[in-house]
């Protein structure tokens, strides 16, 4: 497939909502269009962590307005990611489907190192480092990633649940004064204190900066002329300028966005914090963020360089998985689901079939932890992992899948009734049963597996086979006995072919 002419990226930060179109030219991101809109989302999260109804219908109404600019675009040219507060809020499974809706595209929402992976991945591509050691800090609305690489993929990522919005409301209600200030700066030192012994000892050669609250900072800096990049004396200078006046905007500071004046002092008191618990002296900005890092792990995915793709290798390394049974499986399984989904559409193949091969590729990793209900290990680590390159939502959908390949179905009971998914789950269970032996396998000539309606499903199977291996038969009849628990018909049809 060609990489789409142009391609769209949305960053749903925890304090802005970011939509980017880029023209692709050979690799080469060309910027057409930037959306910015100061939603605050992060603001909307009340004391129980649940997103309040005026934050939900800020964030509706600007991505209504992103799909409108986004109506002709395929699904293949758009990605959609969401942060920390999507991460966090409780009420997230009610907002998502009216958020996606609004907006016409599917949202991921990724863990927090995925998002320091992407960050770094649009760092990496726009920033001369010339080989040498990047430290990377990205403050966003309510967490900060600190990322450690110098080639195209980071050694380090960490995110940590400090942000602009969350500790200027946490910290900065009131009238600013210097209590209140020391108190934020102890609070993120006390976070950024988890990382900060490895990240010394593996050093960095450049400090730099990202996104809102770094490049507001660094704006300031430059025009009240204290320094010509970020340090801490001019940061501390800032701080007490705020804290003598008693707010941000009494303060007056040049050059400050008035969309940031509320968020200011909390991404102020996180960078010195970073700079003191990491003992960082000068930091420069980039403009290289999210949104870019989305781009090129985009191209990459069309380039047949899906992030996705080594992680599952690097998962089958570490969990020291059987990689001739896990591909006999895989393909198995990608044999009968393509028989299975004839009524399905290209689009649901194309979009199913990934998912399947990498939960049979992966199936087995819970063996490393105990071979008893191992499946139930495997769905818990892809469940629960950091899997560079997944979001959220694919993790659970692999988890689905192999907690799904063995065993009882009657702990499937409660899933979503989508079509695909069972044929994936039936699929997946049938390729795991038949490759049991752990030897070559290929499936007996004219074998066939269809669904005769939306909860039918019949695979016809040579008969002499059948009787020649008796034990695979009667763990097909147990197949009929578990699809029927859940009101659902699988059959086994013998054929003399």
């Amino acid at each position: 497939m060609n990489t789409p002419p142009m391609l769209a990226s949305v960053d749903l930060g925890s304090n802005s909502f970011r939509l980017q179109i880029c023209c692709n030219n050979n690799g080469q991101l060309q910027v057409i269009e930037n959306i910015k809109h100061m939603v605050r989302l992060a603001g909307g999260l009340d004391e129980n962590k649940n997103l309040d109804e005026a934050s939900q219908q800020r964030a509706l109404e600007c991505l209504a307005q992103f799909g409108e600019r986004l109506r002709g675009f395929s699904a293949e040219q758009v990605r959609a990611v969401a942060t920390n507060t999507f991460r966090v809020a409780k009420n997230i499974n009610q907002f998502l489907p009216k958020a996606e809706a609004a907006l016409g595209f599917p949202i991921e929402i990724i863990a927090g190192r995925e998002e320091a992976r992407l960050i770094y991945t649009g760092v990496v591509h726009t920033y001369p480092s010339n080989g040498k050691k990047m430290l990377v800090i990205d403050i966003g609305g309510g967490s900060t990633e600190f990322i450690l690489g110098s080639t195209l993929q980071p050694t380090h990522t960490e995110s940590l649940p400090l942000g602009c919005v969350t500790y200027s409301m946490r910290f900065f209600q009131n009238k600013i004064n210097n209590k209140d200030f020391q108190a934020a700066i102890t609070a993120a030192r006390s976070e950024i204190q988890r990382i900060s012994k490895l990240y010394k000892r593996q050093g960095w050669d450049i400090a730099l900066g990202t996104s809102g609250t770094a490049k507001s900072i660094a704006a300031v800096i430059a025009a009240e002329g204290l320094a010509d990049s970020i340090t801490l004396p001019a940061m501390k200078t800032l701080a007490a300028k705020i804290i003598d006046a008693g707010s941000v905007k009494k303060a007056k500071l040049h050059n400050l966005k008035p969309e940031r004046i509320e968020v200011f002092a909390g991404g102020l008191a996180v960078l010195i914090a970073a700079f003191e618990e990491l003992d960082i002296t000068q930091m420069s900005f980039t403009e290289a963020a999210l949104r870019d890092g989305v781009f090129y792990d985009f191209i990459g995915r069309e380039l047949k360089q899906d992030m996705r793709e080594q992680t599952v290798l690097q998962f089958q390394e570490r969990y020291h998985v059987g990689t001739n049974q896990a591909a006999r499986v895989a393909k198995i399984a990608a044999q009968l689901l393509e028989g299975l989904a004839q009524n399905a559409t290209v689009q649901e193949l194309h979009y199913w079939s990934p998912y399947v091969r990498w939960a049979a590729l992966l199936h087995e990793i819970g063996i490393d932890i105990a071979h008893t209900a191992y499946h139930k290990h495997t769905s818990y680590i892809l469940a629960q992992a950091d899997m560079p390159g997944f979001s959220r939502k694919e993790q659970t959908l692999l988890s689905v899948l192999t907690l799904g390949q063995r065993g009882e179905l009657k702990k499937m009971a409660g899933i979503e009734d989508t079509p695909m998914l069972w044929k994936s789950i039936l699929s997946l269970r049938l390729a795991v049963l038949f490759c049991r032996a752990r030897l070559p396998f290929e499936l007996p000539p004219h074998t066939t597996l269809s669904q005769d309606d939306k909860n039918s499903y019949t695979l016809t199977i040579n008969g002499t086979w059948l009787e020649n291996n008796p034990l695979t038969s009667a763990a097909l009849q147990y197949e009929c006995e578990q699809w029927s628990k859940l009101d659902k018909t699988f059959a086994i049809v013998q054929n003399g072919i």
